[in-house]
């Protein structure tokens, strides 16, 4: 898969990150984590579930990246626009960075079945998305604050030290899976 596949598929959100060094080295990751993982189309990148925990109807690992992406800017968006003062600085394209990567992990943790449908690989049973993610995006020469937020999003960052990035996306991160997961159980009030 060529980087303008990629650069496309990332839109409108790649073309948001002002820091044209940071937006190349997101697009190192991505490239990156491809070259490793058993997606070699975009038709196949397109397919992929964004988790193998609940039933995903049909979202995908790329619309669940966009619209975590978009939630998190949205969550940032709020405070900017309602707080009278901001207690803290948050960086959009750090955030847009993060959003774009929490899960750039999940292409070496899930692949195809062979049957039509998807499993934990070999990758995947040894590490989360957030670790392999992480490693992913250090080697892409991504700032601390970036992986930081790739490394902390989910339940490995409970406890930890979070940029105000990470905690924006960790928020909807959660805020795009539990409701799937409640819909599941019958716990989602329709």
């Amino acid at each position: 898969m060529t980087r303008n596949k990629i650069t496309d598929l990332l839109q409108p959100w790649i073309g948001r990150i002002t820091d044209e060094d940071l937006r190349e080295k997101v697009l190192d990751a991505w490239m990156l984590a491809l070259s490793r993982s058993a997606y070699q189309t975009r038709e196949e990148l397109r397919k992929m579930p964004f988790t193998l925990l609940t039933d995903c109807k049909g979202i995908t690992f790329l619309e669940h990246t966009l619209a975590v992406t978009a939630g998190a800017v949205g969550l940032a968006q709020a405070q900017m626009s309602h707080y009278g003062r901001l207690p803290y600085e948050i960086d959009l394209d750090r955030l847009v960075a993060g959003g774009l990567l929490h899960d750039v992990g999940k292409l070496l943790e899930i692949e195809p079945d062979g049957k039509g449908g998807y499993r934990k690989s070999r990758s995947g049973t040894c590490m989360r998305h957030p670790i392999s993610g992480a490693a992913v995006a250090a080697e892409a020469g991504l700032p601390e604050e970036v992986i930081n937020c790739i490394a902390c999003h989910a339940k490995e960052g409970e406890g930890r030290p979070q940029t105000v990035e990470t905690v924006l996306i960790h928020q909807a991160d959660y805020a795009t899976f539990d409701p799937l997961v409640m819909l599941q159980k019958g716990a989602l009030i329709l």
